[in-house]
């Protein structure tokens, strides 16, 4: 397996500690993922796992499995295992953090491995989260290392809707990038359809950035003055005898106004259920099973 090999070479060369772990996550599948997993441990003490009692997504599932790493190592790498990402980039890490980095992000140098669809839809995203206010490291996903520290004060965020790629930026400390060429998938689909990059980004935005209540607060105020321009030229009108009752127009600034008003409903009802979810203190994910202890 890949991601034995570059342990291996990571042993010889003295950089990481022989007790390093392999440690996969199994986000509540409903396949042999668990079983294939297990095997692996009974087979290769590196090998280990843990198996979350249902889907809780993808965000908190690497959160499950940062929350178990931390316990034991000094530094993580998360990495999806779709064998897309190039796992010789964690020897640079690794070396980033010899020098003093304790967050290396992993990022794409481009993005030709997409489809032009997908290539677009991503462009689009990190443009519109910077848009928004959010910060974010452009081409970089969830593949990253970050120190035991870092974890540490990064177990004080307690909110359930994450959007991981900003919330590392919030945690502060010192980071540095790497960058690598990203390769096709080798089997299987993406768990990121348009759709769940439309959720990530909502998630990102509301939960990270107040700029969408700055920009109601904004568009309100812009509506209110062409409002009051309107009743001063229709009071102006009515003086000089040139009102002409109209439908259409009464039905058009009727629509209008409701539709700003619903449109801003809706926002800042993503918000109300955020904290709606967040005051209920659920815990992000259960863990059912585990291989064995990490330590062993």
């Amino acid at each position: 397996m890949e991601f034995k090999g570059e342990l291996e070479v990571l042993w010889e060369k003295g950089k990481i500690s022989k007790e390093s772990k392999i440690l996969f996550v199994n986000d509540g599948s409903k396949d042999k993922t668990w079983d294939i997993i297990c095997d692996l441990s009974k087979k290769d003490k590196v090998f280990k796992g843990i198996s979350l009692s249902r889907n809780r997504g993808h965000q908190n599932a690497l959160v499950a499995g940062l929350d178990e790493a931390r316990k034991y190592a000094d530094i993580t790498v998360s990495i999806d295992c779709d064998g897309q990402d190039d796992i010789t980039v964690v020897e640079k890490m690794v070396d980033e953090y010899l020098n003093g980095a304790d967050i290396v992000y992993g990022v794409r140098k481009q993005r030709k491995s997409d489809t032009f669809f997908k290539r677009t839809t991503a462009l689009g995203f990190y443009k519109f989260l910077k848009l928004m206010g959010v910060e974010t490291v452009y081409n970089h996903a969830d593949y990253r290392l970050v120190s035991r520290r870092v974890l540490e004060a990064f177990s004080d965020f307690k909110e359930v809707n994450l959007y991981l790629r900003g919330m590392f930026q919030l945690v502060g400390f010192k980071s540095t990038a790497v960058y690598y060429d990203r390769i096709e998938r080798k089997a299987g689909k993406t768990k990121y359809p348009f759709k769940k990059m439309v959720s990530l980004a909502i998630d990102g935005i509301t939960s990270l950035s107040v700029k969408p209540i700055r920009i109601i607060t904004t568009l309100g105020f812009i509506v209110a003055i062409l409002s009051f321009i309107g009743i001063v030229w229709t009071l102006v009108q009515f003086f000089l005898n040139n009102t002409v009752s109209g439908w259409a127009s009464t039905v058009s600034i009727i629509c209008f106004v409701s539709g700003v008003q619903l449109l801003s409903l809706g926002v800042v009802g993503e918000y109300v259920g955020k904290i709606y979810i967040e005051s209920k203190a659920r815990p992000r994910y259960i863990i059912s099973e585990k291989t064995d202890d990490l330590n062993k």
